[in-house]
């Protein structure tokens, strides 16, 4: 039997229903999940949703799979999310809010949730604070994933991508068998430009000075949790494990 939810409810909004509906948990966790490109989130994500049994929710997900939607699927939200990508235009605040509010039983489902990809802004926390006051939900906490920039710049400066079949492969942690050829298609290896170490910088600067609003607030609200995202996958898992276990 396949167990994997796949979050229909979420990816499609209006009355669809997920492949597995949650089950009766002791506890029932709710997070936000914030951390630069290169900490390793999405690790982190996979393996918190494993090992807590919480629903991972994605806006970028729902903003990728909505273009494939047939018309009678889309919600209103998603109408104007997708009027904007078209564009080429950032979606705003509220088209965001919209679309988090076209999926609020996702929020109270019983099995818990990770929101990955917002808030993005501190207007965003404060709409989905009282979203969650409204439904009388509260948050677990606010993981946020650090990484010494020069580590970030070493993780995603070593990657190479296939010119042919988009396979990733890295320098130090999964080298080709042969040097600049794919294992998989034999195309030629490629760094991308933004995984070069000035680009690299740019999205780490930019990053930081976005989102110093946002870890300020859950800060004051004494939701944020810092992990260092160092060492292993099943390390940083551990650790995250342990600063929950210290705040409560």
């Amino acid at each position: 039997m396949n167990t994997k939810n796949d979050r229909a409810s979420w990816i499609k909004g209006g009355n669809a229903n997920c492949s597995v509906p949650p089950g009766f948990l002791r506890q029932v966790y709710r997070f936000v999940l914030m951390g630069a490109p290169g900490v390793g989130k999405g690790t982190q994500a996979e393996l918190l949703c494993e090992q807590l049994h919480t629903c991972q929710l994605s806006t970028g997900d729902v903003f990728r799979a909505a273009k494939s939607l047939c018309a009678g699927e889309r919600t209103p939200a998603i109408e104007s999310a997708l009027g904007y990508m078209k564009r080429g235009d950032l979606v705003p605040d509220e088209t965001v809010l919209a679309l988090v509010g076209e999926r609020l039983r996702c929020l109270r489902c019983h099995g818990g949730f990770l929101l990955d990809g917002f808030p993005r802004t501190v207007a965003q926390a404060e709409a989905l604070d009282k979203l969650l006051e409204r439904e009388q939900i509260g948050l677990t906490a606010v993981l946020n994933y650090e990484l010494p920039i020069e580590q970030v710049v070493a993780r995603l400066g070593g990657r190479r991508t296939c010119s042919g079949c988009k396979a990733v492969f890295h320098v130090a942690t999964r080298p080709p068998r042969a040097e600049g050829v794919c294992d998989q298609c034999g195309g030629n290896l490629f760094q991308r430009e933004d995984d070069r170490a000035e680009a690299i910088r740019v999205r780490m600067e930019a990053y930081e000075e976005s989102t110093l609003p946002l870890t300020d607030y859950y800060q004051r609200n004494g939701l944020l949790v810092t992990v260092a995202a160092e060492g292993s996958p099943d390390r940083i898992f551990e650790r995250t494990l342990v600063a929950l276990k210290g705040q409560h």
